[in-house]
């Protein structure tokens, strides 16, 4: 279950921009206050699921007599028709609040899901899936947590929990060793650093320093299994750049441990989901 308090102010804002400072001007023109309805939301595709908890609270900030109850759990996979969740109460709440709730819960969902079909398509492999910090701006907690529930798991959060260091890092100050050893001076032996390099050649020197990870960054599967020998389990091994479902499982043959990929956050689309009165 991912923590309140890591979408609490996202909610707000979200609910804010849909209904201003006039609310909703269909609903409350054409739904008499007392109305009350019963709805279901439901898949309309198969996926991952993903910001069932999100979408409650979204409903229940609105209006907190609303009754809303979850039919699976997050981290499920379903298929197309199911049931997610009911809503019951007065009409005007639900409408209102329904695209904010919908909209997280796609958006989470659909991300879930393409995490979903990469882990499917390297199963066998022991390669783990990983995001990147190509996520949504302000919505990066809810993005990893749908990384989570599709069975991936995540990168570094943010700049401050680990290391990584890349081409411009490496060509601002020389050269990959000196860039590794200013990092460990600085952070200790307590934090992870990760290296990007491009070619064998700089993997060699990576090679020759105090690195915990290294990313091999837009490698042909050649050159990634080649790295994997040359490193010999010396440190973490990840692959990224050109990853699709159609390469994945190829990209996870040659050994590496990690495959990242940027698209699962910044361009997944949307499970299709939809409430509809009963």
């Amino acid at each position: 279950m991912i923590k309140e308090s890591l979408y609490r102010e996202i909610v707000a804002l979200a609910l804010e921009e849909d209904l201003g400072t006039a609310g909703d001007l269909t609903t409350d023109s054409t739904i008499t206050p007392d109305s009350e309805v019963a709805g279901e939301i439901r898949t309309r595709r198969a996926g991952a699921i993903a910001g069932l908890e999100v979408a409650r609270y979204v409903f229940e900030t609105f209006d907190d007599t609303l009754v809303y109850d979850a039919q699976v759990q997050d981290g499920d996979r379903v298929e197309a028709s199911r049931v997610l969740a009911t809503i019951a109460g007065n009409a005007r709440s639900v409408l209102s609040a329904e695209r904010t709730a919908l909209n997280f819960l796609a958006r989470m969902s659909g991300v879930a899901t393409q995490t979903a079909l990469l882990v499917d398509a390297v199963e066998g492999t022991g390669v783990k899936i990983a995001d990147t910090r190509k996520t949504m701006p302000g919505m990066r907690a809810l993005d990893k947590y749908a990384v989570r529930m599709g069975g991936g798991m995540n990168h570094r959060f943010g700049l401050h929990d680990a290391v990584m260091i890349k081409d411009n890092h490496i060509a601002a100050v020389g050269s990959i060793t000196k860039a590794v050893e200013a990092v460990r001076a600085r952070v200790g032996h307590t934090v992870t650093v990760e290296v990007e390099v491009e070619s064998l050649k700089q993997l060699e020197e990576v090679l020759e320093t105090d690195t915990d990870i290294v990313l091999l960054d837009n490698m042909a599967p050649v050159e990634l299994a080649e790295a994997v020998r040359m490193v010999d389990g010396q440190m973490t091994t990840e692959a990224s750049g050109g990853v699709t479902l159609d390469t994945v499982r190829e990209i996870a043959e040659t050994g590496v441990d990690v495959i990242s990929v940027g698209w699962i956050t910044h361009s997944a689309p949307q499970l299709d989901i939809g409430l509809d009165f009963v």
